[in-house]
């Protein structure tokens, strides 16, 4: 158990400055909690209070019920996961020797710590032959990498980590995203993560907790009801106004139709037929879509449109595990208003009209509304 409590935590600077103010928040053991908000808020004092890089000026934090005020800072530290921004990493170290620092400062021996940074290594994607090298012969991914193996090399089970990957590219940072979501569901330990991207926190936290400024809590709180239900003005502006369209990524896709989609093969572009308007899917011998043809690319004015296959990123394809909010990416997305559904082997299912996805959404929401009232009268009204 890893349970993180903040009890009337203040931090007041020597010139007057408050940092946080009367800080009150539980952090169960094994969850993913983001803190998130402007710069300036007090997000990040907060999370280095946790492993007492910074002392509260007031209030108390335990972790497992033990005020870290009374654990010595060294050994406290030892036992907790950090990970900044570009990784921290010692310059003039192996990666395979900076990904077993901690290890090594807890007394295993040189070869034990190797022998358990490569296994480490393996497990956040980074490739063995990668261990021999030194942190600048890395990209930025790879560095990030490599910061997340050294922090979990000790097995810790708590994890900080300080806008560790606000440094690198937009692709990088979506792939560095996923990698710890996977490594959460694996290993479930108690995280706390600081970014200044409401999407970021939205994507990776099982909670939300959102700073304003002069380092209040403004509200914490699950993603969904964040964008439901923000507490107060200043979440509401600082979530944004399209909101309501975030929150279509907690709800499933499942029951949304699929509309017919016309498909050729590329052999088959000389001889095809399409009035004005009208587009025709390109595939190949196995069914994956290629791209977007319609007349003019026929008469040879204009090559077909390709799909945007980054899932991730949004564009017209849509896989089996998508959520509304990619379903009507896919559909707004696609040049011909038609978005494509694939299988898990990347061949066509059908297509998504944007008007079927809001269809959906609406009988959501209703079988919600239902099953409010069925709770409100079975428990009745007070």
């Amino acid at each position: 158990m890893s349970d993180i409590e903040f009890r009337g935590i203040d931090k007041t600077y020597p010139n007057g400055t408050h940092a946080v103010r009367d800080l009150n928040l539980n952090i169960e053991s094994g969850s993913f909690t983001v803190f998130v908000g402007p710069s300036g808020c007090g997000k990040t004092t907060s999370m280095r209070m946790i492993n007492r890089m910074v002392d509260p000026t007031a209030g108390t934090i335990t972790i497992d019920g033990r005020d870290i005020a009374t654990v010595d800072p060294v050994k406290l530290r030892l036992g907790i996961g950090y990970v900044i921004q570009s990784g921290g990493l010692l310059p003039n170290r192996k990666v395979i020797d900076n990904v077993a620092t901690v290890p090594v400062l807890l007394g295993q021996t040189r070869k034990a710590a190797r022998a358990a940074a490569l296994e480490v290594m393996d497990r956040v994607g980074l490739d063995r032959s990668l261990g021999d090298r030194y942190p600048a012969q890395l990209s930025g991914g790879q560095q990030q990498r490599v910061g997340v193996a050294r922090a979990l090399a000790a097995d810790p089970p708590v994890l900080l980590m300080d806008e560790p990957f606000s440094a690198v590219d937009p692709v990088v940072r979506a792939e560095l995203q996923s990698e710890m979501q996977r490594l959460q569901a694996e290993l479930h330990k108690t995280i706390v993560f600081v970014t200044h991207d409401i999407d970021e926190a939205i994507t990776l936290g099982d909670k939300i907790a959102v700073f304003g400024r002069g380092g209040v809590l403004q509200q914490y709180d699950t993603p969904e009801r964040v964008l439901a239900q923000p507490a107060t003005d200043f979440v509401a502006g600082f979530v944004g106004r399209d909101r309501g369209y975030r929150g279509l990524s907690f709800r499933n896709a499942d029951a949304v139709v699929l509309a017919p989609i016309r498909t050729v093969e590329a052999g088959d572009i000389p001889g095809l037929r399409l009035t004005q308007g009208e587009w025709a899917l390109i595939v190949d011998g196995d069914g994956k879509p290629g791209g977007w043809i319609d007349v003019t690319g026929v008469e040879g004015v204009r090559a077909g449109k390709p799909l945007d296959a980054s899932v991730s990123a949004g564009g017209s394809l849509f896989t089996p595990d998508g959520d509304l909010r990619q379903a009507l990416d896919a559909a707004i997305s696609s040049p011909s208003g038609v978005g494509v559904a694939v299988d898990e082997a990347g061949a066509v299912r059908g297509g998504l009209l944007a008007t079927d996805v809001l269809t959906q959404l609406a009988e959501q929401r209703t079988a919600e509304d239902t099953e409010r009232n069925r709770e409100f009268f079975i428990q009745g009204a007070p």
